[in-house]
C-alpha cells in the first residue's frame, strides 16, 4: 500500500519562477489528499499528473492568502472531472466564509457536494485505516499544523506455525489472521498470537507550517517518518522570525530532533532567499537534526511500509 508525499509548492508570501506557494499532497492507496492550496498547486498537479478527482479532502492550516489563493481554482476544475463525492475541506473558522464568498462572486459551476469543517485540536478525520488531526499553533492569525497517522496493522500470519499446531488451510486461517481463537477437531483452542507476530506499526506525516517554535510541536509529530516543516529564515533572522510568527530553519530541525522524527522536510522560504541562498537554511538546520532534506517544487517522498 503506497504512502507517498509530494510537495507542490516550498514558497512563502509570494510565488517565485521556480517555487510556487505552499502546499503538498499525500496519495495514500489511490486517494489524495491536499494539505493547504496555495497559488500554483494546479499546475504542479498536472505536472505530477496527479488527478483532481482523487482528491479526498483538503486541509487549510490558516486564513493567509499565501496558502488558500490556489483554493478556488481547485474547485471550479473538480466540477469538469464528474466528482460524485463530497469534497470535506478543513480549516479555520472563516474557510467557510472564504469559500462561500468566491462561489458568489465568481458564480463558479459546482457539481458535487462541498463540505466545510472547523479543524481545531484533535482527530478530525478518522477511517478503518486512519485518523487525521489538527493542533494549534502560533501565528498572526489562527493556524493549526495537521499529523495523518496510520492505525497499526495486524501482525504478519506465519502459515508454518499454523500448520504445526494443526491448523487445516482453510477458513480457520482466516479467523487465526482476524485476531480470532478457533476450536480444533479435538477440542484444541488455538489463539491468533499463536500464529500471528506483534502488530505493525503505522506510517506517520506530519505538517506544521506558519508558527513561532513551540515545545508541543514536537509533541504532536512525534516520531513522524516524515515532517515537513517551515524553515522560512536563517538563524541570524531568528527576532525578524518571532516579529513574524514565523520559525527559522534551525528551529524546525530543532523541533525534529525533540521529536525523534526519521526524516524532515523544510519548505515554506522566504523569497528574499534566491535558490543559491537556499543552502545556507539547509547548513543551519542540518547542525541541529542530520536527517534533513531542502525540498523542492515537486519532490516527491515515498514512506514505505514498517515491517
Amino acid at each position: 500500500m503506497n504512502f507517498e508525499v509530494f510537495v507542490l509548492g516550498t514558497s512563502g508570501m509570494m510565488p517565485l519562477p521556480n517555487r510556487y506557494l505552499t502546499s503538498a499532497m499525500v496519495r495514500r492507496d489511490g486517494e489524495l489528499f491536499l494539505f493547504d492550496c496555495g497559488e500554483g498547486t494546479q499546475v504542479s498537479l498536472k505536472m505530477l499528473n496527479l488527478k483532481w478527482k482523487k482528491i479526498h479532502s483538503i486541509f487549510i492550516s490558516h486564513m493567509h492568502a499565501d496558502h488558500v489563493t490556489g483554493l478556488p481554482g481547485i474547485l471550479m476544475l473538480s466540477s469538469q472531472v464528474d466528482r460524485n463525492e463530497p469534497l470535506t475541506i478543513y480549516g479555520p473558522a472563516r474557510l467557510k466564509e472564504y469559500i462561500d464568498a468566491n462561489r458568489r462572486i465568481l458564480d463558479m459551476y459546482i457539481n458535487y457536494e462541498i463540505v466545510v469543517k472547523v479543524a481545531e485540536s484533535g482527530v478530525i478525520l478518522e477511517t478503518d485505516d486512519f485518523t487525521i488531526s489538527a493542533f494549534p499553533l502560533h501565528h498572526t492569525k489562527p493556524c493549526v499544523g495537521y499529523v495523518m497517522q496510520e492505525k497499526d496493522r495486524p501482525g504478519e500470519f506465519h502459515p508454518e506455525q499454523a500448520q504445526q499446531l494443526g491448523v487445516p488451510m482453510g477458513p480457520m486461517w482466516g479467523k487465526l489472521q482476524k485476531g480470532l481463537s478457533i476450536t480444533l477437531g479435538d477440542g484444541t483452542i488455538i489463539e491468533s498470537h499463536q500464529v500471528i507476530g506483534p502488530k505493525r506499526e503505522g506510517r506517520k506525516f506530519s505538517y506544521v507550517t506558519d508558527s513561532v517554535y513551540l515545545p508541543s510541536i514536537a509533541e504532536h509529530v512525534k516520531k513522524s517518518d516524515l515532517l515537513l516543516c517551515e524553515g522560512m529564515f536563517t538563524a541570524d533572522m531568528a527576532e525578524t522570525a518571532y516579529e513574524k510568527k514565523h520559525m527559522t530553519a534551525d528551529q524546525a530541525a530543532r523541533i525534529a530532533k525533540e521529536a525523534e522524527v526519521a526524516q524532515l522536510g523544510l519548505l515554506h522560504y522566504s523569497p528574499r532567499y534566491s535558490d543559491r541562498e537556499l543552502k545556507y537554511l539547509l547548513k543551519d538546520a542540518k547542525k541541529v537534526f542530520g536527517p534533513t532534506i531542502l525540498t523542492k517544487d515537486r519532490m516527491c517522498f515515498d514512506i514505505p511500509l514498517k515491517d
